[in-house]
């Protein structure tokens, strides 16, 4: 099963390398990883993305408290929660891109004119698998995407106490 990690970590060198030491070490895999810092410049959020059942990720979140930078984790897969990943695509100019586009709240970041256009959409993985997709018939050249972040809903935080 996939499962969605928040980590709050303070905002030091070398935080990102052992955290990424402890799944090379043990055989599990990162899908997706994003970094950033919080309104607490001494404080970064990680969202991590990774698959397992839930023994093992009872045991990676064991193993992520346990590192010193590490100030507490959150799977918040069981959680009702929001995820959103940004996806750019380079793809050679049509008219049938914009229309797509539309369609998807997307926009036009860059234009060559008839050459090429990159585009930009915002949206859960399944909504950015879906236009990406779609997009194969007007000539895909590239594409890039974020890998998702999430947040719980409701009034409390995921914050350092």
């Amino acid at each position: 099963m996939r499962h969605t990690i928040t980590i709050l970590v303070e905002n030091e060198f070398g935080v990102l390398t052992r955290v990424a030491g402890l799944f090379s070490a043990r055989g599990y895999n990162i899908e997706s990883l994003n970094v950033a810092p919080t309104l607490d410049e001494t404080v970064s959020r990680m969202t991590l993305v990774t698959r397992g059942d839930e023994r093992i990720i009872e045991q990676i979140k064991k193993q992520l408290n346990k590192l010193i930078p590490v100030i507490k984790t959150e799977d918040i897969s069981h959680q009702v929660h929001l995820e959103r990943e940004i996806l750019l695509v380079k793809v050679q100019s049509d008219a049938g891109v914009v229309d797509l586009l539309h369609q998807f709240d997307g926009k036009m970041i860059d234009e060559d004119s008839g050459q090429y256009m990159i585009v930009e959409v915002t949206g859960h993985i399944d909504t950015l698998q879906d236009f990406l997709n779609k997009m194969t018939p007007f000539g895909v050249i590239e594409s890039t995407r974020t890998g998702p972040v999430g947040m719980s809903r409701g009034l409390t935080g995921f914050v350092v106490e």
